[in-house]
């Protein structure tokens, strides 16, 4: 049984549809299992919330949950969007503490649980995912759930002195520690995680295992970085949408190089950050806008938080100032899309880029890296330069690593991104596609399953 806020299918209301990434993987493990996917129906303009509705989608159960609008502005865009996410990305500035959205939060997931019990069989493993549904396990417990049921974190987890700033910390860490098995995206957030239980809780924690013991209760902690579907991504390279989207990139740069990003319109992604970057290489080397093209697609999100609206204000800006003072008559250096692609589509265009720009303030995986890496050709491949504050920096130690805080810093990368020779450009995409195909995301659902089935009870 998957529980997550959205059930990533097609008939699923304001779902982004199964279409491999980790929604194809998750679906394959459900598939297999006659399993169920449960979540919030995306509908948010009920009178009232609960009312769950089933359905078979080939051989898996899908059941969503109607939220009130209310209980979507507490539970959602309050304290999820508005206090635990930039909590979680170390954004204590961006942090709404407000005791309303955060009993709207518990709320909620008490009412996931109420609704999701039911369903729940005797020997089901559960699985339940992100930062919307910390406390679930535990509400589940207290149901008379007795059932294996693992949480898998998507988000970094911060330090102990950011998250003792979040009212009524330990209550939260507490409930958490009601599931047997706890995921995060890389050592770095799980050891912040450990770390918390240990000196916060006073917890009995073996770092080297990952077994935390409080209070009677035994819960494994440990790291599983994410993949991509390595298989499903590397055919929608031999479409047509992908072939085309990349002759596209390449007839309409007219023989500059494309250096791309992709990325949600989020604060966390460091795009405002970037164009600095960029704007700081071209006041350097002004004579690379007839060499150099950059194309930052970025299609909204959560235009309900006041934070997001003023973050794409923000980038139009800049975006306009790069190209008001570098433009000519017959190009512009930066094109900047606030709309979305299909993966076919951003094959393509990673494919046609030549430069991939990954600079997150803090991730707690990216995807992005890796679709970039995956979709290069061999004989020619481009470069990754990368943030050190995404999760996925830890797995690919050969891109560029950057601070993406630092305007010199992206623009020093860019430039060695420019000159790098090709032998040094292929030695550094073979490192890193080994990780990316062999780490990809059937092995971390197989890698988590096997775990989760593993624990005494």
């Amino acid at each position: 049984m998957v529980v997550s806020n959205r059930v990533a299918v097609p008939k699923a209301r304001g779902a982004a549809g199964a279409q491999g990434g980790l929604a194809g993987a998750l679906n394959a493990a459900l598939k297999a299992h006659k399993g169920v996917w449960f979540g919030w129906s995306g509908e948010d303009g009920v009178a009232e919330s609960g009312n769950v509705t089933t359905y078979d989608d080939d051989g898996v159960t899908i059941a969503t949950v109607d939220l009130s609008r209310q209980d979507v502005e507490e539970y959602y865009n309050g304290y999820a969007n508005s206090t635990l996410w930039p909590l979680f990305h170390y954004r204590l500035d961006l942090a709404k503490f407000e005791r309303q959205t955060g009993k709207g939060y518990e709320r909620v997931n008490e009412q996931f649980a109420e609704r999701l019990t039911p369903f729940v069989g005797e020997d089901d493993l559960v699985w339940v995912h992100d930062y919307h549904l910390l406390p679930l396990g535990e509400r589940l417990r207290s149901r008379g759930v007795s059932n294996r049921i693992g949480f898998f974190l998507h988000t970094p987890w911060p330090p102990a002195r950011l998250l003792v700033s979040l009212p009524y910390h330990e209550r939260l860490v507490r409930t958490m520690l009601e599931y047997d098995l706890l995921g995060f995206q890389n050592d770095e957030w799980l050891s912040s995680f450990l770390e918390y239980c240990a000196e916060v809780l006073g917890a009995e924690v073996d770092h080297k295992s990952g077994r935390i013991c409080l209070d009677g209760c035994i819960c494994i902690a440990r790291a599983y970085p994410i993949g991509i579907d390595w298989d499903h991504f590397s055919a929608l390279g031999e479409t047509g949408d992908a072939r085309q989207a990349g002759q596209r990139m390449l007839a309409s740069t007219r023989r500059r190089i494309a250096m791309i990003g992709v990325d949600r319109l989020d604060y966390s992604k460091g795009l405002p950050e970037r164009l600095d970057g960029i704007a700081r290489f071209f006041d350097r080397r002004p004579e690379s806008v007839r060499d150099l093209v950059f194309i930052q697609i970025a299609p909204p999100s959560r235009e309900d938080v006041e934070s997001y609206k003023e973050i794409r204000t923000e980038l139009e800006q800049k975006a306009g100032q790069i190209n008001g003072a570098r433009s000519e008559v017959d190009l512009v250096p930066v094109r900047y899309v606030n709309r979305g692609y299909s993966h076919a589509e951003l094959y393509g265009f990673f494919r046609a880029s030549k430069i991939g720009l990954v600079t997150p303030l803090r991730d707690g995986m990216n995807l992005v890296a890796k679709e970039y890496v995956a979709a290069q050709d061999p004989e020619d491949p481009g470069v990754l330069i990368l943030s050190r504050f995404a999760g996925a920096a830890a797995q690919l130690q050969e891109a560029v690593l950057v601070n993406p805080h630092s305007p010199d810093d992206l623009a020093d990368a860019i430039g060695v991104a420019l000159d790098m020779p090709l032998a040094e450009r292929r030695r550094r995409y073979e490192a890193m596609v080994k990780s990316v195909r062999d780490e990809n995301v059937q092995h971390w659902t197989a890698d988590f399953l096997g775990d989760l089935r593993q624990v005494a009870r």
